[in-house]
């Protein structure tokens, strides 16, 4: 979502007056009764996200604005919509989130569907570490509990009684995934100058792996959909994960793939670098799933295939940016760099199978 120093984009930078016509949205918010009077101190939020976030206040209160990119994906703004849609559905749970003030579906206002949330007062700790953070292990010792227990959260959360019993397709949701991740990869076939799959080893075996060790059966619920370090907004003054954030691809299906998402970046037990620094103290991988398991009493027997499951997955996603960057539709030195990424996660989970 957001870094807690925003950057500060002049009102002529970034085509402001197409991403977010702040006549139009002062109107918008006038007809939602959110206050009154002109929008002050407008500034861009940073983060990993592509999507845009515009921090601002009106009348003595502040808000953040998030909308889609620039350069519009086909399904950009239905994104919006259901990331909007599922955030005022968790309203009193117990899942950390930003709240949502309101939302706005239709795409005449702005040109785009967007919602607007509260700010949330955090840091994210992959891009930094705050002092108190950074020199306490027995602090990160419980960070890393705090994001077992936000995503065990989530879980837990009833999602016919809020109302999304329709927000994703729960029957063969495990035995759709690898199929799907296949035809992704594939379909980078499109692009020319990419080497295809013999250029990331343990593919067909890795896919073959989940397909033959894929669990029986599973108790459905809400996915985060992309739980990791860099999605997560930790308080200042504790330990305590004040939300999770980029609700982007959240859907209904097997909670455990979360689980298996965060286990997918976190070290092998003993090791001395993680994807935060420092990251000693953080809890060893086995205490990871112990807790997960700890507070959704869900069956974490088969903790190792989402675990695979997951870097099959974002490996197959990764690939695609290199895909393109060979076709020269992408910087050359990002599409390197995801490109090792991929071949990263397949040698991880190449390792798991072994």
């Amino acid at each position: 979502m957001a870094t807690p120093t925003p950057t500060i984009v002049p009102r002529g930078d970034q085509d402001w007056e197409v991403l977010v016509p702040l006549d139009a949205l002062s109107a918008w918010m006038d007809g939602q009764g959110l206050g009154a009077g002109p929008i002050e101190n407008p500034h861009l939020l940073g983060g990993g996200t592509q999507n845009i976030l515009l921090k601002f206040e009106r009348a003595g209160r502040s808000f953040v604005l998030r909308r889609p990119p620039k350069h519009l994906r086909n399904n950009s703004n239905e994104t919006m919509r259901r990331e909007a849609r599922v955030l005022k559905a968790l309203r009193g749970t117990a899942v950390r989130h930003p709240g949502m003030i309101a939302a706005c579906g239709e795409e005449s206002v702005l040109g785009v569907a967007f919602y607007l949330m509260e700010p949330v007062d955090g840091f994210t700790p992959r891009e930094e570490m705050p002092v108190l953070h950074a020199n306490d292990p027995a602090i990160r010792r419980e960070m890393g509990f705090e994001m077992v227990d936000a995503i065990a959260a989530l879980a837990g959360v009833d999602y016919t009684k809020r109302g999304l019993a329709d927000l994703g397709k729960t029957a063969g949701y495990l035995e759709r995934q690898v199929g799907r991740w296949r035809a992704q990869l594939d379909s980078y076939a499109e692009y020319p100058g990419w080497p295809g799959l013999a250029g990331i080893p343990g593919v067909d075996k890795v896919g073959a792996w989940l397909t033959s060790h894929r669990p029986g059966s599973f108790v459905p619920g809400i996915i985060h959909g992309d739980f990791h370090f860099g999605n997560v907004l930790f308080d200042r003054n504790s330990s305590k994960l004040a939300a999770m954030v980029d609700w982007e691809l959240t859907t209904l299906g097997d909670p455990l793939v979360d689980l298996g998402w965060l286990l997918s970046a976190w070290p092998e037990d003993g090791a001395e670098t993680g994807p935060v620094k420092p990251w000693q103290g953080f809890p060893r991988r086995r205490e990871v799933i112990a807790r997960y398991a700890e507070r959704t009493d869900r069956d974490v027997s088969h903790a190792d295939w989402y675990e695979v499951l997951a870097c099959y997955k974002l490996g197959s996603i990764l690939e695609g940016t290199f895909a393109r960057a060979c076709a020269g539709r992408a910087p050359k030195e990002t599409g390197d760099f995801l490109h090792a990424s991929t071949l990263a996660l397949f040698e991880r989970a190449l390792r798991k199978i072994s």
